[in-house]
């Protein structure tokens, strides 16, 4: 919650310095997985499979990584957040490296435990919930801005990891990133990380108040419901950026060019996310969820209603600026509605189901692809899902209100 007026703020100069280190580890930690993205073509020829085994090992990236921050994010609470990260920069190393063997077993075990469940699951939604620890006046923002990494990695590595495959190979180019993103991430874990001031939680504190009501349901189930939701809009949100470079190539669109599209893309939800953090600072996360799926649908929209390359370029930005915001507004309403004690659990628990999501809908486009043999199939499952989540948060929102009228 916001400080309150006379109160003494726990932000300071090192709140704003973890935060950009956070940034920094996140864009290396997030750039992993997009090894198998912009390589998923040149993957399935070596493995001879079809499409849909590089999109399995994507879907186990995401879903190992929120598996592992519910998990990381109670080793945290016990043995702190430093000792997390190191973990995190150590797996990712190792991952790369057994995915780089070339075999299916090796790919699919290096990225769902090696980047997905100790790797990323140690950097995310642990760090996530830390950050968020160090702030009071500007989560909003704060939150925004470290939950960015992912939109920093897709901007900055997809081209790199193009020009990277073409000239050396797949393989080399994820065991050489491992070695690079580990160095860096373990020296800013051990030299910036500190204890945060506020309460961490952990077992310990996983405890529910018998008469407390959260948007007039008990704690765990209004939980369980803006999870739900958070899976929903994570579903179609996973579809273009898991597959943008393969719906380019089946358009005809040069990998170079996919790749471009693809950091165009998440450069523009970089930008973007900025700007909903600071505006969910103003009117609360649940709206913003609201207002950002609305945008997502229409982008969604949009790629059904082109297919030359200007024309997805400026679809993809647009798509980019829409959805930005939608993650890191759940993570401000869960801490809006609960309290910091439980952070340490409840952040990594709502991460772990909207990353399932977002694994579900990467293995979910390759799947219908594989079966009929085009993307738009997908575009359309992508949007439906879309559409139920916004009416169950239209109805949280309705009970929020119904709350303030009757406080």
């Amino acid at each position: 919650m916001p400080a309150v007026a006379g109160t003494e703020s726990v932000e300071t100069r090192d709140s704003w310095m973890i935060a950009f280190a956070t940034v920094a580890m996140l864009a290396l930690a997030a750039g992993a997985p997009l090894t198998v993205v912009i390589g998923l073509v040149p993957i399935s020829e070596t493995l001879g499979s079809g499409r849909s085994l590089p999109s399995l090992a994507t879907s186990l990236a995401y879903l190992g990584t929120g598996l592992g921050g519910v998990l990381c994010g109670l080793l945290a609470s016990r043995y702190g957040q430093k000792a997390v990260a190191v973990l995190g920069g150590v797996s990712i190393l190792l991952g790369l490296g057994l995915a780089s063997l070339g075999q299916s077993w090796s790919l699919l075990l290096g990225i769902g435990l090696g980047v997905g469940l100790f790797g990323n699951g140690a950097l995310f939604a642990p760090m996530v919930a830390y950050v968020s620890l160090w702030f009071d006046r500007r989560r909003g923002t704060a939150l925004a801005l470290v939950s960015s990494g992912q939109y920093i990695a897709g901007f900055m590595w997809p081209f790199v990891f193009e020009r990277s495959i073409a000239a050396f190979g797949w393989q080399a180019t994820m065991l050489a990133y491992g070695l690079m993103a580990s160095a860096i991430i373990l020296a800013l874990g051990t030299l910036v990380l500190k204890p945060a001031p506020g309460p961490i939680g952990g077992p310990g504190s996983i405890r529910i108040v018998a008469d407390r009501r959260v948007l007039g349901m008990r704690p765990n189930v209004a939980l369980a419901v803006l999870s739900a939701c958070s899976f929903l809009c994570c579903v179609p949100m996973a579809m273009p950026a898991a597959h943008l470079v393969a719906f380019c190539g089946d358009l005809g669109i040069a990998a170079s060019r996919g790749a471009l599209m693809l950091s165009v893309l998440l450069l523009a939800a970089f930008i973007s996310r900025q700007f909903w953090g600071w505006l969910s600072d103003r009117i609360g996360g649940l709206w913003t969820v609201f207002l950002g799926s609305l945008a997502q649908v229409a982008g969604m929209l949009g790629f059904l209603a082109t297919q030359d390359e200007a024309g997805l370029f400026f679809v993809a930005a647009a798509y980019g600026l829409g959805f930005g915001g939608i993650v890191p507004a759940y993570v401000l309403a869960v801490r809006a509605l609960f309290p910091a004690a439980e952070a340490a659990w409840r952040v990594p628990a709502l991460l772990f189901v909207s990353l399932s999501g977002m694994a579900f809908g990467a293995w979910l486009a390759g799947a219908i692809h594989d079966r009929v043999g085009f993307y738009a199939a997908a575009w359309w499952v992508g949007i439906l899902v879309n559409l139920v989540q916004i009416g169950i948060i239209a109805g949280l929102l309705w009970r929020q209100s119904r709350e303030g009228r009757l406080a």
